[in-house]
């Protein structure tokens, strides 16, 4: 695809353009005001400092290590309106039984100064698409600053970085899938989701008074989406994470989790409940 056929389909076709700020009264501030063209909306407020990446920069440096590791340029979009943008390269494949894993390296952007230009892994079960965002804690950043230089030989390296950290990652996977849980290690995963006290006994707690509906049906819920999960993939590690997956994907809210997931709170409690599977293995 060419660079606008890719900002088209991706919905990222549109600029940013740089304002100057003041108060109401008018006294000028030393801040910028990062407004996007087509629609006139703020999506962030910068320092004099900061540096716009567009999105057609953006894809223009995804073609280029595209060609340089040999990943096609997979999909990409926006959140918040155009605040984060993303675009994924398309990596490698783990087969488990009638699960396919794909993995993807995912490069995102910011306009509201909450990331920065950074890259990380994360992957989909295709069986029930599931999505999983790896190694979003641990990317190669490049900080929006008038100096920003871009080498893509360093990037493209970093690149070959996360793929073989993929390949490690398959591999705890593959070996999840042929590990029994515990009942008390599916707790101890169970209470690090939902931020419940170690000490608390589940089962409990789940007949307590004071612990509201609408928590008890998130708990529920999450137990419909475990079993599931484990009967298809059986009582094994991976099947226990995917239960965790397919909660935070699908049933966590009505709406599309995806941005929770690469940056908020239950994508950092996924991550810490995978390290801690995988270190079983």
């Amino acid at each position: 695809m060419t660079n606008k056929e890719i900002l088209v389909q991706s919905k990222l076709d549109w600029t940013v353009r740089s304002e100057e700020t003041q108060t109401v009264s008018g006294i000028e501030m030393d801040k910028i005001a990062l407004v996007r063209e087509d629609t006139n909306t703020i999506l962030g407020i910068h320092s004099t400092g900061y540096a716009t990446y567009q999105n057609n920069q953006l894809v223009d440096l995804l073609q280029k290590v595209s060609s340089s590791t040999g990943l096609d340029i997979h999909k990409g979009g926006e959140f918040g309106g155009g605040k984060k943008v993303y675009i994924q390269l398309k990596s490698n494949d783990l087969r488990l039984g009638n699960d396919r894993v794909e993995g993807f390296v995912t490069g995102i952007n910011s306009f509201d100064g909450s990331t920065s230009l950074a890259f990380g892994n994360s992957n989909l079960t295709i069986s029930c698409q599931n999505t999983f965002f790896a190694a979003m804690k641990n990317l190669s950043k490049v900080r929006h600053t008038k100096n920003m230089e871009l080498r893509i030989d360093d990037i493209c390296r970093g690149v070959d970085m996360l793929v073989d950290e993929e390949r490690r990652m398959f591999e705890k996977i593959t070996t999840m899938s042929e590990t029994r849980y515990t009942k008390s290690l599916s707790d101890r995963i169970t209470k690090k989701l939902f931020d419940i006290d170690m000490d608390i006994n589940l089962e409990n707690y789940l007949m307590k008074d004071d612990i509201s509906t609408a928590k008890k049906n998130k708990l529920s819920r999450f137990y419909i989406d475990l079993n599931g999960e484990i009967q298809q993939k059986g009582d094994n590690l991976w099947g226990l994470f995917s239960g965790v997956t397919k909660y935070t994907t699908h049933s966590l809210s009505k709406n599309d989790n995806t941005e929770n997931k690469m940056f908020g709170t239950y994508g950092n409690r996924e991550r810490t409940i995978f390290n801690e599977i995988a270190e079983l293995v």
